[in-house]
């Protein structure tokens, strides 16, 4: 396995300022990913859900430092945290999540298919291993274009043993195309166990194997992250080559909403093992780096938490008070030979 890079955060290059954004935007996404399992269980929600409670550094650490609508990000169906880090709103993807006319997809998408393009953001997709081909088109539309912009692609472990994936990554290596990959490596892909799924675990290896440098990374701190991103960043903006980040993270709930009503996460995981990595909650981490330094008092904890109730309670308003698409629209963005 290649060593996990864990580099405690320095003051060095981040102001209070930009550390208050993040832990702004991380508490976001947790608080709305707790309502949304509310309003699932209220059936206010269709489909199926996948949250992302554990991996917020993950995108926290990434999106707030692209050139946003001109980079794009491409994700798998655990994808809300990234079309809130793109600026979508909570109302516009509660209401997409109820099916609802005013939501970013017009209510045609629901929970597994977010998409903002204005914004960058190209979507998730609900099959696994499905956003790493599509890169591949939007790594060489950028490159084709003389574009200096890049393509962020997150995807999970279960993917990596998925053909397409490899074929798709080969491309990439030998066209040299402006993409970032974020392996989120939450170890168990659906339910299985890396070690039970996967020969070789060494991600970053195989990455290699196909011309892409990368590295392993803290993906339970925002400001590891954070500083992981910039580089792979810079290395792509100044290289035009890809980059490749298998981030190490870990999800507190189950895989979907379906392992939390049936217990099924408890058949591959222990409680003990979850309150383990619940000790490294990212944003309890930040939490305590932001006191250390003297940036953030309790008081100034609760404003946000009321700040962010406020705003979660009014997207559900806006969302609940949405009209549904009419049925005239059925067959509108929907394109055939």
């Amino acid at each position: 396995m290649a060593d996990t890079i864990v580099k405690p955060p320095t003051e060095d290059g981040i102001s209070r300022a930009e550390m208050l954004d993040l832990f702004r935007l991380m508490l976001r996404i947790r608080r709305l990913e707790e309502s949304v399992y509310r309003k699932f269980h209220e059936a206010k929600i269709g489909g199926y859900l996948h949250r992302y409670d554990g991996q917020e550094a993950l995108v926290a650490g990434v999106i707030p430092q692209l050139q946003l609508p001109h980079d794009k990000i491409l994700c798998t169906y655990r994808d809300h945290a990234h079309a809130i880090a793109c600026g979508t709103t909570a109302g516009e993807m509660m209401a997409e999540l109820m099916g609802r006319a005013t939501g970013c997809a017009r209510g045609k998408g629901g929970s597994m298919h977010l998409t903002d393009p204005d914004k960058g953001f190209l979507g998730g997709d609900g099959i696994v291993g499905g956003p790493i081909p599509v890169s591949v088109g939007v790594g060489y539309a950028l490159k084709y274009t003389g574009s200096k912009n890049i393509c962020v692609c997150y995807f999970g472990d279960g993917a990596m043993n998925q053909g397409g994936v490899h074929e798709s990554l080969n491309m990439v290596g030998l066209y040299k195309l402006p993409v970032l990959y974020i392996l989120e490596n939450n170890r168990y892909a659906m339910g299985t166990a890396l070690d039970r799924s996967t020969g070789q675990t060494d991600f970053v290896l195989k990455a290699k194997a196909h011309g892409i440098a990368g590295e392993v990374v803290d993906g339970m701190n925002v400001l590891t992250m954070r500083e992981a991103a910039n580089r792979a960043i810079e290395h792509i903006r100044t290289t035009g080559e890809a980059y490749f980040l298998d981030v190490e993270c870990y999800r507190f709930v189950g895989h979907g909403v379906g392992d939390d009503n049936t217990g099924g996460q408890k058949f591959y995981r222990t409680e003990e093992e979850v309150d383990e990595w619940r000790q490294r909650d990212p944003i309890l981490q930040l939490v305590r780096d932001l006191k250390q330094r003297g940036y953030i008092s309790d008081e100034q904890i609760e404003a946000i938490e009321a700040e962010i109730k406020i705003e979660v309670d009014e997207a559900i308003a806006f969302a609940e008070a949405s009209p549904e698409p009419p049925l005239d629209s059925l067959y509108e963005n929907v394109f055939s030979e």
